[in-house]
């Protein structure tokens, strides 16, 4: 099993990155494969509404020059995902927001390739926002009917600069408690999904409020 957590500051090893290596280093103990990728620092376009994924189905978006259909298949191929973010202005860092819209969309659109995965989210947060931020993230997870651990309270951690986020007891407890349920929560599909076979998918029923 493997879990690949996207790390959304531009800081690479900042607070949010710190966050997502205790949730890491909890899956590692449990025996479980991870990589962190680092997406703050690369320059994402966000989705420019074209639906060439919509047309080709090929699990690709159309914009070619940046690593996002990369990471698509990473996701596509893990077990769990984790998703980091800084808190800009109590929301999701915009490299970070472009990169989850792209993939997510390309997801709900060519069969829902994360669907029953493992995900969860963290943020790293000066003082307030975290919240807010943890919950746009975790739109994506339960969009895309994944299946989402949970921790002793919510996923932020706090400090500003690198590595203050240490002197947080609790956020550093929360991200441990994170990794441990949901590696106990991968390891439990991976041996129950034999003996009881997931729903089947079904098409999703559009509805337009406009008329």
């Amino acid at each position: 099993m493997k879990v690949v957590g996207f790390n959304g500051s531009p800081n690479k090893e900042g607070n949010t990155a710190r966050s997502l290596q205790i949730v890491l280093d909890q899956l590692e103990n449990a025996g479980i494969e991870t990589e962190m990728i680092h997406v703050g620092k690369k320059k994402i376009q966000g989705c420019i509404a074209c639906y060439g994924c919509v047309e080709n189905q090929d699990e690709k978006c159309a914009i070619k020059n940046d690593p996002v259909n990369e990471w698509i298949q990473k996701t596509k191929e893990a077990d769990g995902i984790l998703l980091g973010s800084p808190v800009h202005f109590s929301g999701v860092g915009g490299t970070m927001k472009s990169f989850l819209d792209r993939t997510f969309f390309v997801s709900s659109v060519n069969g829902n390739l994360f669907r029953h995965k493992v995900g969860a989210a963290v943020a790293a947060v000066r003082r307030s926002g975290g919240i807010s931020t943890v919950e746009t993230l975790n739109h994506y997870i339960n969009y895309s009917e994944m299946i989402m651990p949970s921790s002793n309270y919510w996923n932020v951690a706090h400090g500003l600069k690198p590595g203050e986020m240490e002197q947080d007891e609790e956020g550093k407890q929360i991200m441990e408690v994170l990794g441990k349920n949901m590696a106990w929560i991968m390891r439990v599909i991976e041996h129950g999904k034999e003996q009881i076979p997931a729903p089947e998918p079904v098409a999703k029923t559009m509805t337009n409020f406009i008329r």
